[in-house]
């Protein structure tokens, strides 16, 4: 793969952080940890409303999303692409609120078609007064990246949210967020334990296996994939105590698939009764990419799954800093050190080492990074995560999303789980 082109803010807010706000790497495009501020100045005008009368015009939520969408459109633009050519979209919020405004203005800047979609509710977002954070990648708009729209029978979006349920791109398969709904949209009765039974399964289970079996497979299968092809999972799971459940029936389907898989706390979702939603990357059958496992030094409780090499890509799993005695990184100091981010920093730069250290049996390195998401349950670590990447790389942007989830974190003192894109030579 060439050169990254990476446009990028040198001091964001005015800070020693260099923020890359969109990078190229040959066709793909990435546009991460968008929200709706100003990256000098902060909330303008446009979105907070009127000093005298901030509730004058279109809900803030509404304007929100115009603002967002409105520069991804322009960076789209600088690269040669635009919105039509996107191919899958992440969205976290910190209020339910803001979602039906950002959906109205998904639809106006998108017109009929909206790539596949994740959509979860967290804690917070990066900055304390928005309301919305978008991810989104796209591709440039040449006849090797046509976008095919993939409707699987029973795998299907609401009519307010109205994405595309799954797209194929060059060989490439995005599937959107998958809840265990039912023809209806609510929870389907097949993925839930009776109410009148003391013992009949469990919610976490029968979600899991539910949306593999009836939402994954059919999805890949209509793209002309397989479960076997499967590349990289994002899990999204509202109670962390069902992290074991989740993956002892994750593992059932995937124990002799290799594919990354990144697990994150999760506020809420869409739909009542729903505590997990999946989103999936696939490869097509008879793709001449080959997918390889990459293996390295690293903790084995460092991850809940393999890191994925498919062509271009780097897919690790979600990275958290368990250390090889399998005690998270740094965790008997940073509690009498928050003025220092100690956590923040302690853990990124370890979760950092391993990347790196994928990355070197892979041929690659950190400075190829196409996306990183910081899932934190503390927002203030950031600013340690922050310390971290410039320790490592010095004054190259960073391509982030930061988002704070709920605070029970699946091992104990883990204030950070990362998930990262990484670029390869190939």
């Amino acid at each position: 793969m060439a050169a990254l082109d990476v446009k990028a803010v040198t001091n964001l807010l005015g800070t020693g952080l260099p923020y890359a706000c969109a990078v190229r790497a040959g066709p793909w495009i990435f546009l991460t940890g968008h929200e709706a501020f100003d990256f000098a100045t902060g909330i303008p005008e446009e979105v907070a409303g009127p000093p005298g009368f901030p509730m004058f015009g279109r809900p803030r939520w509404r304007r929100e999303g115009d603002f967002i969408l409105q520069r991804m459109q322009r960076l789209l633009n600088e690269f040669g692409s635009d919105l039509s050519h996107a191919i899958r979209l992440d969205q976290y919020y910190p209020t339910p609120a803001a979602v039906d405004p950002y959906h109205l203005a998904r639809r106006a800047a998108f017109g009929d078609y909206i790539p596949p979609s994740t959509s979860v509710i967290m804690e917070r977002c990066f900055g304390a007064e928005t309301g919305i954070s978008t991810s989104l990648i796209a591709a440039l708009p040449t006849s090797d990246h046509e976008i095919r729209k993939i409707y699987p029978k029973d795998v299907t979006a609401s009519a307010s949210s109205g994405f595309v349920p799954a797209i194929v791109c060059n060989e490439f398969v995005f599937v959107a967020g998958q809840m265990a709904s039912g023809p209806e949209h609510g929870l389907d009765p097949r993925a839930h334990v009776p109410d009148d039974s003391a013992w009949g399964g469990t919610e976490i289970r029968k979600q899991t296996e539910f949306i593999i079996l009836e939402k994954l497979k059919p999805a890949l299968e209509a793209a002309g994939s397989s479960l076997e092809r499967s590349l990289k999972a994002q899990v999204y799971l509202q109670r962390v105590e069902d992290f074991p459940d989740f993956l002892d029936v994750w593992n059932q389907y995937y124990r002799d698939i290799p594919c990354a898989v990144s697990v994150v706390p999760t506020k809420s979702f869409a739909m009542r009764g729903g505590i997990i939603e999946i989103n999936l990357m696939a490869l097509v059958n008879g793709a001449r990419r080959e997918k390889r496992v990459i293996a390295a030094d690293i903790p084995g409780m460092a991850a809940y799954g393999p890191c994925i090499k498919a062509g271009e890509f780097l897919l690790p799993s979600g990275l958290m800093a368990v250390g090889h005695d399998g005690h998270i990184v740094g965790k008997s100091i940073s509690p009498g050190f928050a003025g220092l981010s100690h956590a923040g920093y302690s853990q990124a730069a370890a979760v950092h080492d391993y990347a790196e250290a994928l990355c070197r049996a892979a041929g690659t390195t950190m400075a190829k990074l196409l996306r990183a998401q910081y899932f934190v349950s503390d927002i203030a670590a950031f600013s340690g995560i922050a310390m971290a990447w410039i320790s490592r790389v010095g004054t190259q942007p960073l391509p982030f999303v930061c988002v704070q989830t709920p605070p029970a974190m699946p091992a104990p003192g883990a204030i950070l789980i990362a998930d990262f894109w990484i670029a390869t030579e190939d």
